[in-house]
């Protein structure tokens, strides 16, 4: 069956009133061919349309809709793409499935490539397996913004750190969507010793100057786990490292922001707990742009909770039940301090933080998002937990109860003996959590939505 045919219409929508059908193929949109989600998201925009089908007996008929400006037609396809995802076609030395440990469960060891994730849903891409039809589609139907995994933009070396011979090639594509001002957020994922220093600086340099179609840049330390047999033997960052590679990107945000008025590139909050960095304040991030990469997230994170508990009275905090939050290594500092900021308030706060060892991976994976149940589930058991243990959502699989392990957060309340409440990355909604107000349905689903965004960050 074809990827465009219709799986189902919901009722009173537009797509139903005008009489489509499931089992209907969906062949064109106001004449043009439609292939995917772009086609089918970017045609069907305008409040008059005719829609071409064809019929599961081979006919084909066409229908006018009439709607809204930007209404949903109402059609669910095959899958959500109405095609397959596009696999990566990389070996990265520093890629992180290569990294998972067998028995894992298959969804895992999936790498995407592809561009409409990047445009639906804010993943990133290399530019390695676009078509040349694909790079021109970008650029007719105007898809901004577009995220892409730089690394580094010298042409061999990008080869060699992709290990694909046209991993080059993106750089050329690169140029091409900035002459026709295609918004670009970029990421570089920084290995010790072979894309930061000099190397870095043309990246950052190259990258300048497709300003302002390049719109941020994001630097991320590579993340190593202890999975890495006939690997690319990568180093991880000291203390020294990354303090020399934030000096290296800070004097160069620097000289950005006084020609251009914008830093353009931040350090993740990563490589400031790496080096020991107090984290820059709310303003340096400016519209926090990169934060799924986890560039500012904490400063937010803090900035939030405050404001959260400027708004409330010592009153409101005198409810809350003793209760535990588990989070990653880097994180855990930070959220202990929140909480004793709740008790400054509010003396009746019991909460303990507790800082979870990733066993798992290895303990140089310090993010909250990479902690699995079965290391929860070890380092509490035993450990005063009050009547609640909170944890990032991030650490569940986006929309359900599971841990990267397969343990479910029904496994860890059995093991430890206390509910486990999953709660977004917000200030203000951790500040409830802590106080125990229950979370409503809309925040729940935040709590879920985009967790793949943080999965690899503090």
């Amino acid at each position: 069956m074809s990827m465009t045919a219709v799986k189902s219409v919901e009722p009173r929508s537009p797509a139903r009133r005008a009489g489509v059908r499931a089992g209907d193929t969906l062949t064109h949109i106001n004449g043009h061919p439609i292939v995917d989600v772009l086609d089918y998201k970017f045609y069907s925009y305008d409040p008059r349309l005719e829609l071409t089908l064809r019929a599961a007996d081979g006919t084909s008929r066409t229908l006018r809709v009439r709607k809204s400006e930007g209404e949903d037609l109402g059609l669910e396809f095959e899958t959500y793409l109405m095609d397959r995802a596009r696999s990566c076609a990389n070996r990265c030395i520093f890629c992180f499935v290569d990294q998972m440990p067998p028995g894992m469960r298959p969804s895992l060891y999936f790498k995407d490539d592809d561009a409409r994730l990047s445009f639906l849903l804010g993943n990133y891409l290399t530019l390695t397996n676009l078509s040349p039809r694909e790079v021109q589609r970008i650029i007719d139907l105007r898809i901004s913004p577009i995220n892409i995994s730089v690394h580094t933009t010298d042409r061999a070396l990008r080869a060699e750190m992709l290990k694909n011979p046209r991993a080059g090639e993106g750089i050329d594509i690169m140029e091409r969507f900035a002459q026709n001002r295609i918004t670009m957020n970029c990421q570089i994922v920084s290995c010790p010793g072979v894309n930061d220093g000099p190397a870095l600086d043309k990246t950052l340099n190259d990258l300048a100057a497709m300003f302002p179609s390049v719109n941020s840049v994001s630097v991320v330390p590579v993340g190593v786990t202890k999975y890495r047999e006939g690997l690319y033997p990568l180093k991880t960052y000291t203390q020294e490292t990354a303090s020399a590679l934030i000096d290296q990107v800070e004097a160069f945000a620097a000289r950005h922001l006084e020609e251009h008025g914008t830093r353009l590139v931040w350090c993740s909050d990563e490589f400031y707990l790496l080096a020991g960095r107090e984290l820059p304040g709310e303003d340096y991030f400016e519209d926090f742009t990169q934060l799924d990469n986890g560039v500012g997230m904490l400063t937010l994170l803090m900035k939030e909770f405050g404001r959260a508990l400027d708004l409330m009275e010592p009153g409101d905090l005198a409810g809350a039940v003793p209760f535990s939050i588990a989070t990653g290594v880097s994180a855990a500092p930070f959220l202990a301090k929140l909480v004793g900021q709740a008790r400054e308030k509010c003396g009746t706060i019991e909460g303990k933080v507790y800082a979870i060892v990733n066993r798992f991976f290895g303990e140089t994976i310090t993010v909250a998002g990479l902690v699995t149940g079965g290391d929860l589930i070890d380092q509490l058991r035993g450990k005063e937990l009050g009547q609640r243990l909170l944890i990032p959502a991030s650490m569940l699989r986006s929309g359900e109860n599971v841990f990267l392990d397969d343990v479910t957060t029904d496994d860890v309340e059995r093991e430890l003996g206390v509910p486990v409440v999953p709660v977004p990355q917000d200030g203000y909604e951790l500040l409830d959590a802590i106080c125990g107000i229950a979370l409503t349905p809309e925040t729940q689903r935040l709590a879920w939505e985009n967790e793949e965004f943080y999965r690899y960050n503090p």
